[in-house]
């Protein structure tokens, strides 16, 4: 089973906490985390873009000329596709780019993401992380004991909205629940900071 360090707010270590191999100690698998993160990146693509088809270009209900006689070529709206302000032939239309990969396939990307982390010694797991009251100071300065001050992801399971409005204005910083763990936010993250409670949800929830 796979070890790391046990911090406390102040960025001192207290012991160890063992991980579940079978969530944090996998071989990651890059094509499932690749097919993960372009299912997400799909999902988040609004599809609203639109151009008008040769029935919905304002004008073009008479016929330019004759159909014969003129010696040009026969037309019979201004709107046609080879006209300059005519209609789009096979342009976007809305539509929704989501899809979803197999149940299996998600977890085991999750857990690649997750066990990745790890290798890469980007994963730091507190004791606790707890605000009174919310404290954008108090957040940057614990981020700084953890050397976490960059682009850090922070997990955290039930209440946490004292954490959540802590971080918000952190540029670089997200929180989210264990429950809510995904590939996007995991690898778009340099560093990962969960909480003891956070780590044993997550096991609970994969293991």
């Amino acid at each position: 089973m796979p070890k790391v360090a046990l911090y406390n707010q102040s960025g001192s270590t207290v012991g160890e906490i063992e991980l579940l191999d079978s969530v944090f100690g996998i071989e990651p698998n890059e094509h499932v985390l690749h097919e993960a993160v372009l299912m997400q990146q799909a999902s988040l693509r609004q599809g609203t873009h639109n151009t008008k088809t040769r029935s919905e270009v304002r004008g073009g209900g008479r016929k330019p000329w004759r159909q014969k006689g003129t010696g040009r070529a026969r037309q019979g709206s201004i709107r046609s596709p080879q006209w300059v302000g005519g209609g789009t032939v096979f342009g976007p239309t809305p539509r929704s780019y989501a899809y979803k990969l197999p149940k299996k396939a998600r977890r085991l990307a999750i857990k690649s993401a997750l066990s990745s982390k790890v290798n890469a010694s980007e994963l730091v797991v507190l004791e606790n992380l707890q605000f009174d009251a919310p404290k954008t100071k108090e957040m940057v300065g614990i981020l700084q004991n953890l050397s976490c001050d960059r682009k850090a992801l922070i997990v955290t399971t039930g209440e946490s909205d004292n954490v959540i409005l802590s971080a918000r204005n952190i540029s670089g910083v997200s929180v989210i629940e264990a429950t809510e763990v995904n590939v996007l936010d995991l690898l778009k993250h340099d560093k990962v900071v969960f909480t003891k409670e956070a780590v044993a949800k997550v096991e609970e929830v994969l293991g």
